[in-house]
């Protein structure tokens, strides 16, 4: 049976390659995408898919209650992604409030819309369900030998950013055992792939090293993070909308825990080869020190720490592996070259 999915934050990174990745794979079900485009959102990443008429687009605030249950009625949405938020922990540290409003208040307005439109007398809309999309952030920090997080750890939030998006995942558990809306939860490792604003440490990376400018690495580089490419966590949250299992939370894991420091370096190795494979590169972007035949690991400049930097996360799938069968098809070499050749070939996306 086709959906009517409402996929909130739908023109960032993880919402955007969601998007692509459900117009492809279920091309009958109707996909409405709710995005206030703030400076992390881009409408040219779903640009071909508006033009197609394959996606309706509304530009709005997820806190705006009235806008959210006419999209929710106008367009019979039985489905809702949820992948709007505020996401970059520098940002949470110096302007925590407006984490609150989007990834907590926000998150609750979602839910009571939902709860209005899809419960009528005490009953559930048959199919009806919220999915929200998480961090393993919430879990807090682990040391070096520490098991990864499970699905039964305590949260133990370290950031503001990761304390908004704890808050978050309580309002979903909360409407899902309270009112019975049968609501998900994925808690995701470090994201990485096409469509990435230049913030995180991967865009980032590629992006200074392409324009020649130095690359900060946070104290020592020693900092250990799980990684999954983009297309596996769509992939993950496809098997959980498919679930019999209704309102369970998952950890979704690649496998492929990393220090930041050996990112940087691979993502520099990368580059390195692709210049002195291409010649051409050298004309698009002269500024790279590769185009001279200069490693890119060159620009790579620590700086001070972050505040309250924590050191590990890790998660463990095993939930997501016994029960839906997932496990990522990228290995983070093939995600990450699959990531610098994307940045190299859509230079008008990222030069904004």
């Amino acid at each position: 049976m086709s959906r009517s999915l409402l996929i909130t934050g739908g023109a960032g990174f993880i919402g955007g390659n969601f998007v692509h990745y459900w117009s492809a794979r279920y091309p009958a079900d109707v996909v409405i995408v709710l995005d206030a485009l703030t400076y992390a959102g881009n409408i040219a990443t779903l640009r071909t898919l508006i033009d197609r008429g394959r996606v309706h687009f509304a530009h709005g605030d997820i806190n705006d209650i009235t806008l959210v249950d006419a999209l929710l009625r106008q367009h019979d949405v039985d489905t809702v992604v949820h992948f709007a938020a505020e996401t970059h922990v520098d940002r949470s540290i110096t302007d925590p409030s407006a984490f609150v409003r989007t990834n907590v208040l926000g998150t609750q307005v979602l839910l009571e819309a939902c709860r209005r439109v899809w419960c009528e007398h005490g009953a559930w809309r048959a199919g009806a369900r919220f999915h929200h999309v998480s961090t393993d952030e919430v879990y807090g920090s682990l040391d070096a030998d520490d098991p990864p997080f499970s699905e039964t750890t305590p949260v133990a939030p370290n950031s503001p950013y990761a304390a908004s998006k704890a808050s978050a995942d309580h309002f979903v558990r909360a409407y899902a055992h309270t009112y019975g809306m049968t609501a998900s939860i994925s808690n995701a490792s470090n994201n990485y792939g096409p469509y990435h604003f230049p913030e995180k440490l991967i865009p980032l990376t590629i992006v200074n090293a392409l324009h020649g400018e130095r690359i900060p690495v946070y104290g020592d580089g020693q900092q250990i993070r799980d990684w999954l490419y983009v297309d596996d966590h769509c992939a993950a949250i496809d098997l959980i909308l498919h679930s019999p299992h209704g309102s369970v939370t998952y950890n979704v894991g690649g496998r492929a825990e990393h220090r930041n420091l050996s990112i940087v370096r691979q993502l520099c190795a990368l580059l390195d080869e692709r210049f002195a494979r291409d010649a051409s590169l050298a004309t698009s972007f002269p500024d790279c020190p590769a185009s001279r035949g200069v490693d890119c690991a060159s620009l790579i400049t620590f700086v001070d720490d972050r505040l309250g930097h924590d050191r590990r996360y890790a998660v463990d799938p095993s939930r997501i592996a016994a029960r839906l069968g997932f496990e990522p098809r990228e290995t983070l070499a093939s995600g990450l070259a699959r990531t610098v050749d994307w940045f190299l070939t859509n230079e008008a996306w990222w030069q904004r």
